[in-house]
């Protein structure tokens, strides 16, 4: 057994979520278990396909193994199991940290076609492949970005793959919308994290209405300029049509805009007949 190869313990809580082969006959001459080990070890060390070692068997056939299960979504369906495992046995720390990582695109992905379905293999698996095939030109030339959401033991939750130039905020909400552990006995799967943490990439009021709504608590430093805004509304300038509601005494300068000054009613004004003149205001009163 080489280092990184599955342990005894291991393959016993695996090998019960294999697909079964349904083809009767003798057994395979690889075994499964040899098989995935070379899968493991190709994804480990990212070395080509031909250069998988001899011991984990042909190349041909851990390629084989690895692309048939990814068309149809058995790797998928063993990861949602050990994670319904791992939840069961309390294994799970439901605070999850979001963060993406940026990874070199090889150089003969710049020859593949725009359209998926024309391509000599079709993409195939669980999930609809993007449009642009999740490549995507920036900084660090032809990219693809990986978002993902991983618990405190390291375990991975959910992945959504885009393009190299995409940003991190927007997938927010999706790498956390796919975040699904089903229960081994009855009730709802578990969507909802009891915390997020991430860094000042995902600091936008978009991402933080989005987990107040769903009661997630979140622990998201801020950028120097929201918290320079923040500070700012605290302590608003009020207008002079709420200063005057309040009953405060304002200047001539809070006067409400495009309101001309108010003039004080002469002796003949309709209000001043009503009550007594005011002495010294109306000649005509006789007051001095």
């Amino acid at each position: 057994m080489g280092r990184g190869d599955l342990t005894d313990e291991q393959w016993a809580v695996l090998e019960p979520l294999l697909p079964q082969s349904v083809k009767a006959g003798r057994s395979p001459i690889w075994p499964r278990r040899r098989l995935i080990d070379g899968i493991r070890f190709r994804v480990r060390t990212g070395v080509p396909w031909r250069d998988v070692p001899v011991e984990y068997g042909p190349w041909s056939r851990v390629y084989d193994l690895f692309r048939r299960w990814q068309r149809n979504g058995s790797w998928h369906q063993v990861l949602t199991r050990l994670q319904s495992l791992a939840d069961a046995k309390g294994a799970v720390t439901w605070d999850l940290n979001v963060d993406s990582t940026v990874c070199r695109a090889h150089q003969h992905a710049a020859g593949a076609r725009r359209q998926g379905e024309l391509q000599k293999e079709p993409p195939g698996g669980m999930f609809t492949e993007p449009g642009d095939h999740g490549l995507g030109r920036s900084r660090g030339g032809f990219t693809t970005k990986l978002h993902l959401a991983v618990e405190q033991g390291q375990k991975p939750m959910s992945i959504v793959i885009t393009a190299g130039q995409r940003g991190d905020s927007p997938q927010f909400e999706p790498v956390l919308k796919k975040v699904r552990v089903p229960r081994l006995g009855p009730g709802r799967p578990r969507v909802h994290p009891n915390r997020v943490r991430a860094d000042k990439a995902y600091a936008s009021r978009k991402n933080r209405g989005y987990l107040r709504r769903r009661g997630i608590r979140c622990t998201i430093p801020d950028k120097a300029d929201q918290a320079r805004n923040r500070k700012k509304l605290r302590f608003p300038r009020w207008p002079a049509a709420r200063v005057q509601r309040r009953g405060l005494q304002g200047s001539a300068c809070r006067r409400v805009r495009h309101q001309p000054p108010q003039k004080e009613p002469g002796c003949g004004h309709e209000i001043r007949q009503a009550r007594r003149p005011l002495r010294g205001h109306c000649p005509r009163s006789g007051h001095q």
